[in-house]
C-alpha cells in the first residue's frame, strides 16, 4: 500500500503543522491582552498633554510653533508602522497598500517623498519599492519603548521644523476589537487647530510659565507629536497580535479540515485494496 502509506505520511505531517499554529494561537491570545492594556493605557498621556498643549496655545495666540506652520516643500514625509514578523494575515499588506496608493498620488502631483520605517516588513517593502528611506527602527519586541522611535522620528520632526519638508503623514493599523483592525494613513504634521482642540467642559486655566510659555509649548507639542507616533506603534502591535491570533485559529481549523479529508481519502484506499485481495483470493479459490 505505497499510496496508503504516503497518505499517513502526509496526515501526520499536517497534524505537526496544526500543533504548531494551535500554539501560536494561544501565545498570540496571551500577548493581545498585554498589548491591548499597553495601548489603552498610553491614550490618557496623549490626551493630557493635547489639552494643555490647547490651553497654552490659547494663551499665547501669538506664538506658533514650527509644527503649526504650513511649509511650501515640494516634499513629504512618511512614518510607516509594520510588524517585525510575519503569519498576521493581510494586515501588513493592508497598510502598505493604502501608504502605496498616497506614495502615487503625490508622486503624480511632482512631490517628493521620503520615509521613516518601524518594522522589518514595512522596511523591507519600501526598498524594494525603492522609496528613500532616510531612518528605520526594527526588532521592539513585545514592548515599544518611546526612547528607541525618538531617534528615528526626529529625523522627519526636524525636516519640517526647518522647511523640508511640507507634512508628515502617519501609516499604521488601527485597533477596533479583536475581529477588526483597520489600516490609516493620516497627517501628522502639520498640526491644525481641530488636533490642538482642548476637550469641551474643561475650564479654562492660567498657568505659571518656567522658564516661559514659549519654551514650555516648544516642549509640550514635540512631546505630543511623539506620543501621538507612541499610540500608533501600541495600536500597531495591538492589532498584530490580534491579526495573528484570529489567522493561527483560522490555520488550525483548516489544519483540521485537510487532516479529515485526507483520512477520508485512507479510508478508501484501505478499503479498496481490502476489496482487491478478498477478489483475487475469491477468483483463486474458483479457479482450483
Amino acid at each position: 500500500m505505497a499510496a496508503g502509506k504516503e497518505i499517513r505520511g502526509k496526515i501526520k505531517s499536517v497534524e505537526n503543522t496544526k500543533k504548531i499554529t494551535k500554539a501560536m494561537e494561544m501565545v498570540a491570545a496571551s500577548k493581545m491582552r498585554k498589548a491591548q492594556e499597553r495601548m489603552r493605557h498610553a491614550r490618557p498621556y496623549s490626551d493630557k498633554v493635547r489639552n494643555i498643549a490647547a490651553n497654552l496655545g490659547k494663551a499665547n495666540p501669538e506664538y506658533t510653533h514650527a509644527f503649526m506652520k504650513i511649509n511650501d516643500s515640494k516634499a513629504v514625509g512618511f512614518i510607516v508602522v509594520t510588524t517585525d514578523k510575519g503569519l498576521c494575515g493581510g494586515m501588513n499588506t493592508n497598510v502598505l497598500r493604502m501608504v502605496t496608493n498616497k506614495l502615487r498620488e503625490l508622486q503624480a502631483e511632482g512631490v517628493k517623498s521620503q520615509a521613516v520605517a518601524i518594522g522589518n516588513k514595512g522596511l523591507g517593502f519600501l526598498n524594494r519599492v525603492g522609496a528613500q528611506v532616510v531612518s528605520h527602527v526594527t526588532q521592539l519586541g513585545d514592548t515599544p519603548h518611546l526612547d528607541k522611535l525618538i531617534g528615528p522620528v526626529k529625523v522627519l520632526l526636524d525636516a519640517y521644523a526647518e522647511g523640508k519638508i511640507s507634512a508628515v503623514y502617519l501609516g499604521y493599523t488601527r485597533f477596533i476589537n479583536t475581529m477588526k483592525q483597520e489600516p490609516v494613513v493620516e497627517q501628522l504634521l502639520p498640526l491644525t487647530a481641530d488636533n490642538l482642540k482642548a476637550d469641551e467642559g474643561q475650564p479654562g486655566w492660567d498657568y505659571i510659565y518656567e522658564p516661559d510659555a514659549q519654551s514650555v509649548i516648544d516642549e509640550l507639542l514635540t512631546r505630543y507629536v511623539e506620543a501621538l507616533v507612541y499610540q500608533a506603534v501600541a495600536e500597531n502591535m495591538a492589532s498584530e497580535q490580534s491579526a495573528r491570533m484570529v489567522a493561527m485559529k483560522a490555520a488550525t481549523d483548516n489544519a483540521g479540515s485537510v487532516i479529515g479529508e485526507l483520512k477520508l481519502v485512507y479510508n478508501k484506499t484501505r478499503q479498496a485494496a481490502i476489496t482487491k485481495e478478498l477478489s483475487e483470493i475469491v477468483a483463486g479459490a474458483a479457479a482450483v
